[in-house]
């Protein structure tokens, strides 16, 4: 597989690597020559299908168990990949759970769950990533547009999302001088198992149809636009989130 940025393969660490976006963003940065750390949380099967996708197109990648949100498993995960690669440059991290009921109905633990997972777990592998990238590298977070909407039964999950925007803004600015941007990427409606989940035809049409493009998005579509700024073409963009999401509102 040919390296499309530097003579030296640069390295990334995507986690929820092993499907749904995750999944598109390791075959995508693969193909534009990094070599790969899949991280994932339990499903070996779907972890080392994202590792065969990505060598049996020539790249190199290897697969890393390990929960986001326990800072020792991370620290070890970066000390693999370190070991193994030599370095890290770019961390993207897809990994998140979702959970939707009205606040008057949430369960407090099924709540303690989702904020363990999307904002100790962002904090916890960017902390890792501030500490290890190597100057030119990118940190890349998943917030979702869901923050800019009116979407009931999304309380939780959006507050937990309008934290990692506030992580991902002051983050860039505490790297100063550090040549590392920090950005999220905050994708709309798009045909994950994740978002499909519990939803019936009609629900996902009415989704569909409030993008002016009328469709969902794809993982396609999002690791497209991990990929330019994750790339030295997108080393400009820093601080931001980019609402990848069709025209949403």
């Amino acid at each position: 597989m040919a390296n499309t940025q530097e003579s030296k393969p640069r390295v990334a660490i995507i986690t929820g690597g092993a499907r749904g976006i995750g999944r598109s963003c390791v075959e995508r940065l693969a193909a534009s020559g990094f070599s790969i750390v899949v991280n994932y949380a339990s499903n070996d099967t779907e972890a080392n299908g994202a590792v065969a996708s990505v060598v049996d197109q020539g790249g190199k990648a290897m697969a890393v168990r390990a929960d986001v949100a326990d800072e020792h498993a991370i620290e070890e995960l970066f000390d693999l990949t370190e070991h193994t690669f030599g370095g890290v440059d770019v961390v993207v991290h897809a990994a998140g759970v979702m959970f939707l009921a009205p606040l008057v109905e949430l369960d407090l633990d099924v709540l303690d769950d989702l904020l363990r997972t999307n904002i100790r777990g962002t904090f916890v592998v960017d902390q890792q990533a501030a500490r290890r990238l190597r100057p030119g590298g990118s940190i890349l977070n998943f917030s979702s547009s869901v923050i800019g909407r009116v979407l009931p039964t999304y309380t939780a999950y959006a507050a937990s999302k309008a934290a990692v925007e506030a992580m991902t803004f002051i983050l860039a600015h505490e790297l100063r001088g550090r040549n590392i941007t920090v950005n999220a990427v905050a994708p709309g409606p798009t045909a994950t198992e994740l978002f499909l989940k519990g939803k019936d035809e009609e629900t996902v049409a009415r989704f569909a149809n409030a993008v002016p493009l009328e469709r969902l998005g794809t993982p396609t579509d999002i690791a497209e636009t991990v990929a330019f700024l994750t790339s030295p073409a997108g080393h400009w963009i820093n601080g931001q989130t980019i609402r990848v999401n069709g025209g949403i509102i």
